[in-house]
């Protein structure tokens, strides 16, 4: 497990100046006003110094938003404008991390009103690897597998669950146990645990406006999406540790999180006590299940008052989000495989056209 953890620290990095030009051009371009010669030669002076250079904070706000707005994967981009972004570049420690990211999920949470959020770290340097969060999610839960081969809670996370408790984590066993943040400090020192308190987790019960005895299967979820496993990528400077939300749509909790076979796999529950019958596929038992338990999902997030949105509405803001990059003379990448919802793909208005897919800078890549 060790190992795999010091796999993730990066080579040796230096910026491309190129890659650099094009985004200080860039960010000129749309925001127009200051002299773009004069920083692209501050610019090109100090990579030449010390192999990469610094964002101004108006850069890094502007280069994180149009990063969201470049996500070909993410059906969710109209409100790209509206991401609040927390310069947090001055925190090195792991700790430091830690604390930062428990203050971002209770930032975006609020009182359920989901606000999309990013907190930006230290950028990698050239022999100087940046914290980054190990964590696919701020918030995740728990997998723990039986001797018996079956898993209790997540399946998608046993793996990150033997390494919490390899590090010290007394995980309870349960189908939804808060998974801690591990936080590599990048360099010196081994990786940080640290559990995240309960007021920064908000999670919401499951339960259907039909059928009382949904609440009886004990399913809930987090409110807040927090991706913290990517790379923030502006003018060639990677930033490892830029956690980022926005808020859920039904399907990806009701459609896969709850659904998927190698996840939480409810469909033949929610069937079985629904009277299906699943001895054949042709009595489409799962499309039934799966329509009530996406029921369930939207019920239950509007009965909390958090914010969530459906995938017919987020189809349609999609389309919108579209039209206003074409208006704007930007080209708006979108990976179809993604964009298309996994329920009711067909009857949503993004399943009928193709996309341009290029890839674009800023962005959220891989990490290293």
């Amino acid at each position: 497990m060790r190992t795999w953890i010091k796999s993730l620290r990066p080579f040796e990095t230096h910026t491309d100046v190129r890659e650099a030009e094009r985004f200080i051009r860039l960010f000129h371009a749309e925001n127009p006003g200051g002299g773009v010669n004069a920083r692209l030669r501050d610019v090109a002076r100090e990579i030449a110094r010390r192999g990469t250079y610094t964002h101004t904070g108006e850069e890094l706000e502007f280069g994180a938003r149009v990063a969201w707005r470049n996500s070909n994967r993410c059906i969710g981009r109209l409100y790209w404008k509206s991401l609040k972004v927390r310069d947090r570049r001055d925190v090195t420690g792991a700790e430091g991390v830690a604390v930062e990211c428990v203050a971002h999920l209770r930032e975006a949470t609020g009182d359920g009103r989901i606000r999309p959020v990013i907190t930006v770290f230290p950028p990698d340097a050239p022999g100087r690897p940046a914290p980054r969060v190990l964590n696919e999610q701020l918030i995740r839960y728990a997998g723990y597998r039986r001797a018996d081969g079956s898993v209790a809670g997540d399946p998608r996370y046993v793996a990150f669950t033997a390494l919490a408790r390899e590090l010290g984590w007394r995980g309870g066993g349960g189908r939804f146990d808060v998974l801690p943040l591990i936080v590599d400090p990048g360099t010196g020192g081994g990786p940080l645990l640290g559990n995240l308190p309960g007021d920064a987790v908000l999670e919401v019960p499951i339960a259907h406006p039909e059928f009382a005895w949904f609440a009886e299967l004990g399913l809930r979820w987090h409110a807040v999406p927090a991706i913290s496993n990517l790379c923030l990528e502006i003018g060639g400077v990677c930033y490892p540790c830029a956690p980022f939300n926005g808020w859920y749509m039904g399907a990806e909790i009701g459609a896969r999180n709850l659904a998927d076979a190698d996840r939480y796999d409810q469909l033949p529950v929610v069937a079985a006590r629904l009277g299906l019958d699943t001895s054949t596929e042709r009595s489409l038992w799962r499309d039934h299940a799966l329509v009530e338990l996406n029921v369930a999902v939207l019920h239950s997030f509007a009965a909390a008052g958090v914010t969530m949105t459906d995938h017919h509405t987020e189809s349609s803001r999609f389309l919108t989000h579209l039209a206003r990059e074409e208006k704007a003379g930007r080209t708006c990448p979108a990976d179809w495989s993604w964009i298309v919802p996994p329920i009711s793909g067909g009857v949503t208005p993004v399943f009928h056209r193709y996309y341009d897919n290029p890839t674009l800078t800023p962005n959220f890549v891989p990490r290293h």
